[in-house]
């Protein structure tokens, strides 16, 4: 048993620890840009709503559309897609960078969504308290609203991160490489189900780790807004 694993991990030890390092730069990455993208377009959504503070019905009608086309278009229909776009933006739809550009695509409506929820939550008598105060509407979302859901949206990130994560695997069906691509090419067309079986618990492994994570973080977050 024990001759068995340093074989495997003579032969595949150098090759997961490549997939995995991979997995996490695409899907950190992902979910960063995402957030970069989505938080602006949640925020929007929620401050344009008809009995919020910047009530603007067209706006809110389109963004809604974008976010609900968005987010019903199937990540691997998306991946192939828009390959001409991503090779115009990174200049190839292959690799590590390849895949962020559909992963970010595809995740920033959700990141929207979970957003305008959190926003959502934020006790009313704190805007109004805030209102009352003179607060412009600049000084309700960053004051008020964003810090108010900052624990909530921490667990969203957590989502998110896992969500990318497992589309990340989807992703190396076109060879963006990572543990997806890895448990395919190895696992799945080779028949080495050794390979695929270590990918599987490493994606676990890091997919409760991350979720972990974002719980405590959340936690600590919420402790000393409190």
């Amino acid at each position: 048993m024990g001759q068995t694993i340093t074989e495997f991990i003579a032969n595949y030890g150098e090759l997961m620890l490549e997939g995995t390092r991979d997995t996490l730069v695409m899907t950190a990455g992902s979910t960063l840009l995402a957030y970069v993208l989505g938080v602006p377009l949640g925020v929007l959504l929620t401050i344009t709503g008809a009995k919020s503070i910047w009530p603007n019905r067209p706006l809110n009608t389109v963004l809604g559309w974008i976010v609900n086309i968005g987010r019903s278009i199937p990540f691997i229909i998306l991946l192939v897609a828009i390959i001409p776009f991503t090779r115009l933006i990174v200049g190839t739809s292959l690799g590590v960078e390849g895949a962020m550009v559909p992963l970010v695509i595809s995740a920033a409506p959700f990141v929207a969504r979970v957003v305008e929820q959190s926003l959502a939550d934020v006790d009313g008598g704190l805007i109004e308290a805030a209102q009352s105060f003179g607060a412009n509407n600049w000084q309700i979302v960053t004051k008020v609203l964003l810090f108010e859901s900052l624990p909530s949206l921490v667990r969203g990130a957590a989502i998110t991160f896992i969500n990318l994560f497992g589309y990340s695997a989807m992703a190396g069906t076109v060879g963006a490489g990572g543990l997806g691509d890895i448990a395919i090419r190895y696992g799945y067309q080779r028949y080495e189900y050794d390979v695929m079986l270590v990918a599987v618990v490493l994606s676990v492994i890091l997919v409760q780790v991350i979720q972990s994570f974002g719980d405590r973080f959340a936690k600590r977050i919420d402790h000393h807004a409190r």
